[in-house]
């Protein structure tokens, strides 16, 4: 998703309701100089582009996101993590890059996932193979350098 996009997106998740191109125009313009036919091109764009639905509604449209901003995130990661010919390397640099807040979050969703603690609490292998990463990023072999920044995506 490109940076208009996402900015359109960005209003779509945060207003949570069925939008009009004019609502989203509206509060675009309060950061930058942009024409409706750009809006409705954008939106018409993430319609086709399968992230938000639309409705008639008299001449114009209303648009609604299909998914949530955590699923469009989980996807990407997914996507990015999926291309890499050493998967397990590319977590442990990814996990190397996170904040201690971000590692927590981390740490919290995969105990959710797994779902209710035994009675006898026990490390799992994902719980302990995140943890040994979170510590020591380092000997992964990766070098932990900055992603690139392209925000294009094949199919998107």
């Amino acid at each position: 998703m490109g940076e208009l996009e996402d900015a359109v997106m960005t209003r779509v998740w945060k207003w949570n309701r069925p939008v009009t191109v004019r609502e989203v125009l509206e509060d675009l313009q309060r950061e930058r100089s942009i024409a409706y036919t750009t809006v409705m091109t954008v939106l018409d764009n993430l319609h086709q582009k399968g992230w938000v639905r639309r409705e008639a509604e008299g001449r114009a449209y209303r648009y609604e996101a299909v998914s949530t901003r955590a699923a469009y995130a989980a996807a990407l990661m997914n996507e990015a993590w999926s291309q890499s010919d050493n998967p397990a390397a590319a977590l442990v640099a990814f996990f190397g890059m996170m904040s201690e807040e971000q590692r927590q979050s981390l740490m919290d969703a995969v105990r959710i996932v797994q779902g209710p603690a035994p009675v006898e609490p026990a490390a799992t292998d994902v719980e302990t193979a995140v943890e040994t990463a979170v510590e020591s990023p380092e000997s992964s072999g990766e070098s932990g350098g900055t992603p690139g920044q392209s925000t294009d995506r094949p199919g998107r």
